[in-house]
């Protein structure tokens, strides 16, 4: 689907009546009783869909910041390019009316303040910001209440007044001719869009739409033990509700990098180390990286390749209970030299000499080199 903006070609801050005009003159142009073109039909749906959603401040908000995935519903909704079909030819050809009418009857829109849409922020964070928590700074466009106005639409001093086209109903009925007869249809009332009222007098500052879209910086507080997929509710911070309504909430849905040498499990973070086969076989004590910085290990003597070691409490705090905290396991792995010295080579032999059966003589005679050997190497 082409981006709504080029579908109408108007810039990215059309204001309401630029993005009007530049509507009845497309739909004008790719009507089907006018544009024969195959293709002009599907074109006519397109832009009426457009319109539909860049002419109501909140679809337009939620298309500016995530495109058509932002519209929620919209895939299931009622494919309006059919459905809309004659309220698009009111707006084409009846010039009194401004704003595409819905398809068919139903109640007026609620008058009043309404609460406005939630808002979702996709923030990436470090691993060890997920390990320890970390308050961070954000930036979010979202509507907020025109402060000229309060969010009633109108000029200082001057309110809405009873919609002269439908007589405050909010909807209007129109006999239309076509080559199979003449019906009556219901529709919203354009003038209006289904509120019974009109701004006669709009607020100079937000074009009579009683909200704003403001990019606004936040501070977010990110706890400790966070994951991907996490998803943090910051109250009050979504779009503000049309007629001064009470702002939705933004969400804050997190994704973690991956750390180059450590990987989570749960509460527990896993990690591997790597020692010399002497190391393994005489113990030692190393140092190991862990989110809380280099933490000594003791590697027992005689230890096993792919065993695993536990660092008690140096894992994941949990979330909401920092206090308590999972484990580092890190699985040893043994080096094995290729290549050995002549003299490692002579040890060796002799070493294994030592452990067989005729070979017990060896083990006094032998006993400085094999502490040297091995002294050097531990």
């Amino acid at each position: 689907m082409a981006d709504f903006y080029d579908l109408l070609g108007v810039s990215r801050d059309v204001d309401a009546d630029s993005l009007k005009r530049a509507y009845r003159r497309m739909a004008r142009q790719y009507h089907p009783d006018i544009n024969k073109d195959p293709g002009a039909e599907d074109r006519f749906k397109e832009i009426g869909r457009a319109y539909e959603v860049l002419s109501d401040p909140q679809t337009r908000a939620r298309y500016d910041q995530f495109g058509e995935a932002g519209l929620g519903g919209a895939a299931g909704a009622p494919d309006m390019g059919d459905m809309g079909g004659f309220s698009d030819l009111f707006e084409t050809f009846f010039q009194g009316f401004g704003g595409p009418g819905g398809a068919g009857g139903g109640r007026p829109r609620r008058q009043g303040p309404q609460q406005g849409d939630d808002l979702r922020y996709d923030l990436t964070i470090d691993f060890e910001q997920a390990v320890f928590g970390q308050e961070q700074e954000i930036k979010i466009p979202h509507l907020e209440t025109c402060d000229t106005c309060g969010g009633s639409g109108a000029k200082a001093g001057s309110g809405p007044t009873t919609c002269g086209t439908c007589g405050g109903a909010g909807q209007v009925r129109r006999a239309t001719r076509t080559p199979f007869g003449s019906f009556t249809q219901v529709a919203e009332c354009p003038n209006c869009s289904g509120t019974g009222q009109v701004i006669a007098d709009p607020c100079g500052s937000c074009g009579g739409q009683g909200v704003k879209q403001v990019r606004k910086k936040l501070r977010i507080n990110i706890p400790a033990g966070v994951d991907t997929g996490t998803r943090l509710r910051v109250s009050g911070e979504g779009n503000a509700g049309p007629l001064g309504g009470p702002s939705g909430d933004l969400y804050v849905f997190l994704t973690v990098r991956n750390h180059p040498r450590l990987q989570r499990d749960g509460l527990n973070i896993f990690s591997e180390v790597k020692v010399s086969y002497l190391q393994a076989i005489l113990g030692d004590t190393i140092e190991v990286e862990t989110v809380d910085g280099s933490k000594e290990l003791e590697i027992p003597a005689g230890t096993q390749p792919g065993t695993v070691l536990t660092l008690p409490n140096l894992g994941i705090p949990k979330l909401g209970n920092p206090v308590a905290r999972g484990d580092q396991r890190v699985t040893v792995s043994v080096d094995l030299p290729k290549r050995l010295s002549d003299v490692e080579r002579e040890l060796l032999e002799q070493l294994a000499g030592h452990h067989s059966a005729r070979g017990k003589q060896h083990h006094h005679h032998n006993s400085g080199l094999f502490a040297r050997l091995f002294g050097q190497k531990g």
